[in-house]
């Protein structure tokens, strides 16, 4: 393995898996609870994002929902297909976990099934949660309308989230999974490299003025840009409809999470939906190459292969950031 430069150290999976629980352990949740969001992180580092895996668990620790009185998460309406909760100030990982379980339930009962959720906060990627589902061999989609932190082509300030929003499709491989922000520029990436000293790309985020900026500080006081201007704009907005259905009307930050999940056979078996997705994608990755491309790549593919590498080799993450956690979990 090459040498790692002195501010880098890696870890096995089950060094980084401990690391993180004894970290969240620290922070009050309970062991089944830090066993949960660690998972969830451990396995954004495994899958290649570094922002998304360990240092999230320093964000966490930094928001002020952490601090806030947290109630059992509450069922508001129900039917056999659908469901709206409170969260109560539940961590978003917990949440969307819980979230996410039922609607497999529903849809593996009723053919379909749809829960949206609000007051809950930092669910991290929307990618775990549509794998999740996609291995149970149901097709999945996560939206989300998050705080506002994103500015309206032309606006000076925000109006709308970052609002990914995530697909995942049972192959007969891996998951086909496509998870993507509609800003330019993800606020959980933007804090990583805040936390490092490192500035942003040109032309992803605006100042409290409204002028454009490489900052991060002075990011996190204006906003982030919609990628693809109005088409991304229009996008986002549309995730914040979405959020309506979750309750964002309610909710502290005007956030709302959906979550939906579809079994297969309403329209075609599961086999052959199975077939035909993996069909789909050789067919594209078969696609004539232009000069110097090595492959054609599909959504989740390089995670896949990274989290394949990563379980053998180990993670690594800024020593800056092991010894936060180290210190957390003392």
């Amino acid at each position: 393995m090459q040498a790692l430069p002195n501010d880098r150290i890696s870890l096995s999976v089950d060094e980084a898996h401990a690391l993180a629980r004894h970290a969240l352990m620290s922070l009050d949740f309970n062991a089944d609870e830090a066993s949960i969001v660690a998972d969830h992180v451990v396995d954004a580092a495994l899958c290649g994002y570094e922002y998304s895996g360990l240092p999230k668990i320093l964000n966490l620790a930094e928001h002020p929902a952490m601090h806030q009185p947290r109630r059992a998460i509450r069922t508001l309406h129900e039917t056999p297909a659908s469901a709206r909760l409170d969260g109560g100030n539940t961590n978003g990982m917990l949440a969307m976990r819980r979230a996410t379980d039922i609607a497999i339930d529903k849809a593996r009962g009723n053919g379909f099934g749809v829960v949206g959720i609000n007051n809950i906060w930092m669910s991290g990627r929307s990618a775990h949660y549509v794998e999740r589902i996609a291995r149970a061999g149901l097709v999945g989609m996560h939206t989300i309308g998050s705080r506002a932190q994103v500015a309206p082509p032309g606006a000076a300030g925000p109006a709308i989230g970052t609002n990914p929003i995530a697909f995942g499709f049972p192959t007969a491989r891996d998951p086909l999974v496509v998870d993507f922000g509609t800003s330019a520029f993800m606020f959980t990436d933007l804090m990583f490299r805040e936390r490092r000293g490192e500035v942003l790309p040109e032309g992803v985020a605006i100042d409290a003025h409204g002028a454009p900026t490489r900052d991060p500080s002075a990011a996190r006081s204006g906003a982030v840009l919609p990628f693809g201007g109005h088409k991304g704009f229009a996008l986002g907005l549309a995730m914040t409809a979405l959020a309506v259905l979750a309750g964002s009307a309610d909710d502290p930050d005007r956030s709302g999470y959906l979550v939906i999940a579809i079994r297969p056979d309403l329209l075609i078996p599961l086999d052959d939906f199975r077939r035909d997705v993996s069909a789909l994608i050789e067919r594209i990755k078969s696609t004539p190459r232009q000069p110097g491309v090595d492959e054609i790549r599909i959504p989740s593919e390089r995670a896949s292969r990274e989290r394949r590498q990563q379980l053998r080799d180990g993670i690594v993450i800024d020593r800056a950031i092991h010894d936060a956690l180290q210190a957390m979990a003392r």
